[in-house]
């Protein structure tokens, strides 16, 4: 290692240093202060002499007097079977008071893309317990599926449901016999402490930190930090999916602040700004992220990811969850006016969408073809929210039998379907008896998206009942 005192500038979270030798992209470099202290950061840019360099602990203490050691390599993460219930912070150095964790190897956090014609391509359902998903906009194994939301609504304890929760069900493994275990990553950016606090007193009291690894990156830590983290979880995610076979389940939250994280290295570094100043090449950023989620052909693990990224003013055409639609296979959105209503959780099956669904359900339930209901559930809760807006011109006395009945329909699907609760662990049977339950208010000639076979089996057997109960 070679050491410099040779630092011209410092802006923000960047560090300007000449050299007279040539220096890697993304070599990680160690920065010791007048006062002893010794700070990690990484090069962003190298040209004619002059290194950019990212401090990963904030430059407060770094003068001009400060020594600058660059390592001869990038950044890589130790990675071990024994990560499984073990608590990170944002830079991957552990905080749980735990013994010291003794890597099998340690690899580059960049990682390396999946060859597409290696893909194998995702069909295997994933079932997380919340109806709105698995019923309506199903995650699919090795999907990409990222929720949006809004500043104080729920999201966070949606993402803590599915950790819990999520599982693949015997249905979902096939013919084959599948042994494959489930773990799930969980990286926080920017998080507040008392979020913090809360997510990690959910995952002790129910169990799933022991096969989960968390990885916290704090609203005071460097914002810096943040660019590294949801990196460190996807290698550490890669090492279990495709060496030690487990399905991998990466919860992302929030990526708004990975975004504003680069938004403010961008300006540090006086880059040309892109739209509402977040940088030009942020599009490529999220895709190296969002990339790695995936299936590799004759590899039994997966990874499967969700990114929680929170819309500023609710606004879904912003840059960030503008871009991130553009990479992903669909959306969840947590709707605001549903939050106001109580229901839990809120969200807004109309407009979210999983581009997947259909490769990763179908026949073989206990409760006939999964696709032929989730059609009529969508056509029927449309239909009904149609209504609603009618009947604030006309007043319900106006509508027919029909319209009155979609509107109830609306009501109690929202009331029961999507209403189930954060500690309400339904599997995919229970849904779908759910939903039954509800297409059965309906005349059986509007069913017109499930098969008539299906109708006559379950249809009659919801209005047999509604008769005994009604005699």
């Amino acid at each position: 290692m070679k050491e410099y005192k040779t630092i011209t500038e410092i802006s923000g979270p960047l560090v300007f240093a000449e050299v007279d030798e040539p220096v890697g992209y993304d070599e990680i470099v160690e920065i010791e202060t007048p006062s002893g202290e010794t700070k990690r950061g990484q090069v962003l840019e190298t040209s004619d002499g002059l290194v950019s360099i990212q401090v990963f602990e904030g430059t407060d203490g770094i003068d001009r007097n400060a020594s600058v050691r660059f390592i001869g390599e990038t950044l890589k993460m130790p990675v071990t079977e024994d990560l499984l219930g073990r608590v990170l912070d944002g830079s991957g150095r552990p905080i749980d008071d735990g013994p010291d964790i003794v890597p099998e190897e340690r690899r580059d956090i960049v990682g390396a893309a999946i060859n597409p014609f290696s893909r194998e391509y995702p069909e295997e359902f994933i079932q997380t317990g919340v109806s709105a998903i698995d019923g309506m906009n199903t995650l699919v194994r090795g999907q990409k599926l990222p929720i949006f939301s809004s500043s104080g609504l729920p999201h966070n304890d949606l993402a803590l449901q599915i950790a819990r929760q999520a599982t693949v069900p015997e249905e979902a493994e096939g013919d084959g016999e599948d042994d494959s275990e489930f773990a799930v990553i969980f990286g926080a950016m920017g998080i507040t402490q008392e979020e913090a606090n809360e997510f990690m007193d959910d995952f002790e009291r129910t169990g799933a930190l022991e096969r989960s690894v968390v990885f916290m990156n704090l609203a005071d830590d460097p914002a810096v930090e943040r660019t590294v983290t949801p990196r460190l979880a996807l290698t550490t995610a890669e090492y279990l999916a495709f060496d030690k076979d487990y399905h991998v389940l990466v919860i992302l939250t929030d990526m708004t602040n990975y975004c504003e994280a680069l938004r403010e290295i961008g300006a540090a570094r006086e880059e040309v700004p892109g739209r509402r100043g977040y940088p030009g090449y942020m599009y490529t950023d999220l895709a190296q992220i969002y990339e790695r989620a995936g299936r590799i052909k004759g590899e039994e693990g997966s990874i499967t990811q969700i990114p929680i990224l929170t819309m500023p003013s609710n606004d879904i055409t912003h840059p960030i969850p503008d871009l991130t639609g553009y990479i992903t296979e669909g959306q969840i959105i947590v709707d605001p006016d549903l939050n106001s209503q109580g229901v839990k959780p809120p969200v807004n099956v109309l407009p979210s969408l999983s581009r997947l669904m259909d490769d990763g359900i179908g026949e073989g339930l206990t409760r006939g073809d999964h696709g032929d209901v989730s059609d009529q559930l969508y056509a029927a809760y449309a239909e009904g929210e149609d209504k609603r807006d009618l009947v604030n011109i006309v007043g319900r006395e106006a509508l027919s039998d029909l319209d009155n009945k979609y509107l109830d329909f609306a009501d109690r699907f929202e009331d029961e379907f999507i209403e189930q609760g954060f500690e309400t662990d339904r599997d995919i049977d229970s849904t779908l008896d759910i939903g039954w339950d509800l297409l059965s208010m309906l005349p059986k000639d509007v069913l017109s998206r499930i098969d008539e076979d299906l109708i006559d089996e379950y249809y009659e057997e919801e209005g047999e009942a509604e008769e005994v109960a009604a005699d």
